[in-house]
């Protein structure tokens, strides 16, 4: 039996409404912002980030702010095909994200998504190879991202040994980044959340995987203006 080449098609989940990242999302949805000194959206870089991994179309979904969103999009030089759908009412994440899957050219592959805020480079023909070898119906990306806080070691008679900055988190998190096999989709409620209903169902049948984040790979969700202060200095980092 042949594998599957990994998939040509993603959604974007675009629509949120970025609270956290005000004043800068007061005029525009959070895939609109830029990180400083790129001159360039978040969803600029996903799209690049997409095209780069074999991305050819691209269903995003708007929202909050959609007529920005889409002006952009429709004056950008974007390196692939770009759709985009507004949902006439609030579907939930599930039901928002089936909406869009039905967008998709092709109903019958695998496709990818991600969340609208994510700032990331790995290799999602990896993460479709790791899909496939177990015959996952749903991967998700895994990330161990850095606690914000120093942390404190203690002994068992509770004396400090040690301080240590920012340490990484002791667990995985849900990166915000996906394969979806083409029956995913059904299984998808109409309206509600996924997560609380789709993927532990999955998860139970065996059918969930988790593909963690290669050591190294940059992975950051821009949910406030800090974050938006950090990915400048990393990236900027990237480029010396």
């Amino acid at each position: 039996m042949t594998a599957d080449p990994p998939p040509r098609q993603a959604v974007i989940l675009a629509g949120g409404q970025g609270s956290r990242l005000r004043p800068y999302t007061d005029d525009r949805p959070k895939p609109m912002v830029e990180i400083p000194g790129t001159g360039t959206p978040i969803i600029g870089h996903q799209l690049a980030w997409l095209a780069e991994e074999g991305v050819t179309d691209a269903v995003v979904s708007c929202g909050h702010l959609a007529e920005v969103l889409k002006d952009w999009l429709d004056s950008a030089d974007l390196p692939l095909n770009v759709t985009t759908v507004v949902e006439k009412e609030p579907l939930g994440r599930g039901g928002g994200l089936k909406y869009a899957a039905r967008h998709l050219p092709h109903a019958d592959r695998p496709w990818y998504a991600t969340n609208g805020d994510i700032w990331t480079r790995f290799s999602l023909r990896d993460m479709a190879a790791f899909h496939a070898e177990r015959d996952a119906t749903a991967t998700l990306a895994l990330a161990r991202p850095r606690i914000p806080w120093g942390a404190v070691e203690t002994d068992a008679f509770g004396h400090i040994t040690d301080f240590i900055e920012a340490p990484p988190s002791p667990y995985l998190i849900n990166a915000g980044v996906y394969v979806f096999s083409s029956s995913f989709t059904a299984l998808l409620p109409d309206l509600g959340d996924h997560e609380r209903t789709t993927f532990p169902r999955l998860a139970r049948e065996k059918r969930l995987a988790g593909f963690p984040l290669p050591q190294g790979a940059y992975w950051r969700a821009i949910d406030t203006a800090k974050d938006l202060t950090e990915a400048a200095k990393e990236l900027a980092a990237q480029r010396r």
